[in-house]
């Protein structure tokens, strides 16, 4: 992440700290990232599980465990005092059913979320994404106004010189394979939103595809232009625009060339998104290999309690970037 930002992201943090579910917390990595929250100051890290496995395991690694906090859900009498506070707030799902579903670490610190006992949940390192999505829409919910839940990727691609340096943010590349008009929509403004909130952007959010501004025909860009006169509905003070060509999005002379009318968003896009699953998947991809980029994320989007979701392979600093957006989101 540009240097600049990440240290900016993490002094916003450190003002306003958060609590932090970590469900993994057998994972080496998510216990170093642990013992990091605490160093840092930037939260409290609310790991899942037996304290007594956990600190002996921590104490393997090297890991100083003070400053961790623990919540056991291998102890019934703690899931079902969970349960019970769920009951006497929400009906989405009944008492057995949490306590059923508790017993699993993801779900726990959904739930642990969702009653406020901590401010965000974070997994994704042994968990895969599909199971962190799961696990939110089940237990969290979604935020008001949204009937999709996606990701956003924050980019820093070192050749690539924007309207924000060398950053971009881009959606979706790990949730919605297929996504319709409603749920690109849902995804344009979250992402918006998102970047505004984290990153303190200007949002100009441009429609990928294919085609610009009608070269081609096909019914598949007929869902882009339909999602763009939604989000216009929607929310028409935000600047969006499309369908683009990738170039046409990001790079002034290509949109000099092939944008025959006025936009604020043409060759100055700052948020991409991405007409399919296998776009952006592909697309964050190609960054990072042959641009030997760096991307942070995905930040889940979409739902009612923050939560993010790293990548396996993800290094240490990748997993502090995302916990950093992480409480920063959560304030």
């Amino acid at each position: 992440m540009n240097e600049t930002l990440f240290e900016r992201l993490e002094q916003q943090a450190v003002k306003n700290p958060k609590r932090i579910a970590l469900p993994e917390s057998g994972n080496e990595i998510i216990i170093k990232a642990a013992e990091q929250i605490v160093l840092k100051k930037i939260g409290t890290p609310v790991l899942i599980g037996s304290p007594a496995t956990i600190e002996a395991y921590a104490e393997s690694l090297g890991v100083k465990t003070e400053g961790f906090e623990y919540f056991d859900n291998t102890i019934e009498d703690n899931i079902f005092k969970l349960a019970s506070d769920y009951a006497q707030i929400y009906t989405e799902l009944t008492e057995k059913s949490v306590i059923r579903k508790s017993k699993d670490a993801v779900n726990c610190a959904m739930v642990l979320t969702k009653l406020g006992v901590t401010d965000c949940a974070a997994a994704g390192r042994v968990y895969t994404t599909g199971d962190v999505v799961l696990a939110g829409q089940t237990i969290l919910g979604l935020k008001e106004g949204f009937t999709t839940v996606s990701s956003l990727g924050i980019v820093n691609a070192p050749d690539f010189e924007g309207p924000e340096g060398h950053m971009l943010g881009i959606a979706d590349g790990a949730v919605n394979p297929a996504p319709d008009e409603t749920a690109l929509a849902d995804i344009a403004i979250a992402s918006a939103d998102t970047v505004k909130t984290l990153l303190g952007w200007e949002p100009r959010v441009a429609m990928l595809s294919f085609s610009t501004c009608g070269s081609s025909e096909h019914e598949t860009i007929d869902v882009i232009r339909k999602a763009i006169t939604l989000v216009k509905s929607r929310r028409p003070e935000l600047k969006i625009d499309g369908e683009f060509q990738l170039d046409a999005a990001i790079i002034p002379k290509s949109a000099a060339s092939k944008v025959k009318r006025e936009s604020e968003v043409a060759g100055k896009a700052n948020v991409l998104i991405f007409p399919n699953l296998h776009a952006g998947n592909i697309g964050v991809k190609l960054i990072q290999i042959f641009g030997h980029a760096d991307a942070y994320g995905p930040v889940l989007q979409g739902f009612s309690k923050p939560i993010c979701d790293f990548s396996r392979s993800a290094p240490l600093s990748e997993i502090m970037g995302n916990i950093i957006m992480l409480v920063v989101r959560a304030q």
